[in-house]
């Protein structure tokens, strides 16, 4: 497929492009600034002006109109806290409605966008209504993952007035990557560091497995899935770690050892995601 890769410089743009490259897909990098290392051609764009977006998926130079199959949209301001609240809900809405109206004026029906895990309860100043959490879950309790919320809303319209639109919005748990490994064993001694997100993760060469999975995947409509590693951050296992920091929250399901408290069955089944490197891995040498 000829994909464009929106927010492709950043870290999860990065393993996605590779991801892609490697599988035999031609490749677009869309950003405000390229990468150091020239995987794929890039074109400077500002996602927040429709313009520029109509622009670049119609037709660069002399690329043919119409040329483009799919649109990978990872562009964003990307976590809480970053950027104020105005200028974060801004950005990542506008981008995103900019990302879907263009693909919908000119027939690019194939389109995955990064959804977030903000939306099942960070930072957990609450606890969860019940373990493992699933995609039921969708609550917006700071700015950036209610642009996120509006993302997924606007993807169901979409789907729904357009048929033949395909959406798939993956709730990407944290992100890590050989450099955020390092700070894993600091996190070991209080379960507080990372109650925020109940110890969840996700390697970024797992993200960018799901990205691919969502584009050669056979489903019609909008469809939402946590994409997080199968463990958790923590040597402790996920029932003591609960049991000391929300004490009261139910268990609907068998959690063993640590296994993560984000569910991934859902995208297990309809994806085939199946999380392949993680930190313990790393850690001992083994990946």
């Amino acid at each position: 497929m000829n994909i464009v890769v929106t927010g492709g410089s950043g870290k999860v743009g990065r393993a996605t492009i590779r991801e892609l490259l490697a599988h035999g897909h031609q490749v677009l990098n869309l950003d405000r600034a390229p990468l150091a290392e020239r995987l794929c051609p890039f074109t400077q764009v500002d996602l927040t002006d429709f313009g520029e977006v109509m622009g670049a998926l119609s037709g660069i130079d002399q690329q043919p109109t119409g040329t483009v199959e799919a649109v990978v949209h990872l562009a964003a301001i990307p976590g809480p806290s970053q950027r104020p609240d105005h200028v974060t809900f801004a950005e990542n809405t506008v981008s995103t409605y900019n990302i879907f109206e263009a693909c919908r004026r000119l027939g690019i029906h194939n389109i995955v966008s990064a959804s977030s895990e903000t939306l099942l309860g960070y930072p957990f100043a609450e606890p969860p209504r019940s373990v493992p959490v699933d995609e039921s879950v969708r609550e917006s309790r700071v700015s950036y993952a209610l642009s996120k919320l509006l993302g997924e809303v606007m993807a169901e319209e979409y789907a729904r007035e357009h048929p033949a639109m395909k959406f798939i919005c993956l709730r990407f748990s944290n992100v890590l990557d050989d450099a955020d490994y390092a700070q894993a064993q600091g996190w070991q001694d209080d379960p507080q560091i990372r109650r925020w997100n109940l110890w969840s993760y996700i390697d970024v060469r797992d993200a960018a497995q799901a990205v691919r999975l969502g584009l050669e995947s056979d489903l019609t409509g909008m469809h939402a899935f946590i994409i997080a590693n199968a463990d958790t951050v923590m040597h402790r296992p996920s029932r003591e770690l609960m049991a000391e920091v929300f004490p009261d929250v139910p268990f609907t399901a068998d959690i063993p050892g640590t296994q993560s408290l984000f569910t991934i069955q859902k995208a297990r089944t309809m994806l085939g995601f199946n999380p392949k490197h993680g930190w313990r891995q790393r850690s001992s040498g083994r990946d």
